[in-house]
């Protein structure tokens, strides 16, 4: 990621940088020029806020690209981007520590709720419909609908927004699941909550919706075992 923020810097530095503190952007973009500089701006402002970069001196930033094209940096590029993986990596390695702390939070509170049961595992759920089936065993397949979000609620991933059941082995899937569905019984409705070490821990799809060590919840209905 560092190598975009350089790539979005580098285009802003060639296309030339004003420091003109009483630019308007509302009225001031009247030739090619300024609408690219602009551009590249917000682009480099939306690149930045993507990485949790949101404290920028802007004009110390304006001024490094200028002194940059004037070949008078203070810092050479090999330091510079020494200096913004270092410092990605420290907000990468804070938002990975309060996203744990999170959960243990969540589920430390969730633990204390009615009917919620914790496992030796520490997955934790919570019964809403008890199955009168088959209990699946590891290597079983399954049919289930299920939903899943994020403890702030958001939803992830859906069968039933889908409109189709998903089909899988159980031991092909995320440890939570493998241990939860087979405390169920086809027909059942169970909510699941799910540690980051029995999710997805800091391997979340790379670009999906999950990020890493996220505390998972999810509504999973038991349709069927099959062979059983």
């Amino acid at each position: 990621m560092t190598k975009k923020i350089v790539f979005f810097l580098c285009l802003a530095a060639a296309a030339g940088c004003k420091t003109n503190s009483t630019f308007n952007a509302s009225s001031d973009l009247t030739n090619t020029q300024d609408s690219l500089s602009y551009a590249l701006g917000v682009s480099i402002g939306e690149n930045l806020k993507m990485q949790g970069i949101t404290d920028i001196n802007s004009t110390a930033l304006a001024q490094g690209m200028k002194d940059q094209l004037d070949s008078a940096a203070v810092m050479d590029p090999m330091t510079a981007d020494t200096f913004v993986r270092a410092e990605l990596t420290k907000i990468k390695e804070s938002k990975e520590k309060a996203m744990q702390q999170e959960g243990i939070d969540y589920l430390e509170a969730n633990a204390t709720k009615e009917g919620v049961v914790t496992t030796a595992s520490g997955l934790q759920y919570k019964v809403m419909t008890e199955g009168t089936g088959a209990s699946p065993l590891a290597t079983d397949e399954v049919t289930v609908h299920y939903e899943g979000r994020l403890i702030d609620g958001k939803v992830f991933d859906s069968s039933y927004e889908r409109g189709t059941p998903a089909t899988f082995r159980l031991n092909q899937v995320i440890p939570g699941w493998t241990e939860g569905l087979q405390l169920m019984k086809a027909g059942g409705k169970t909510e699941f909550y799910i540690p980051q070490n029995l999710g997805y821990g800091s391997r979340p799809a790379p670009g999906g919706a999950i990020p890493a060590y996220s505390t998972l919840v999810f509504v999973v209905e038991l349709i069927s075992v099959q062979g059983q």
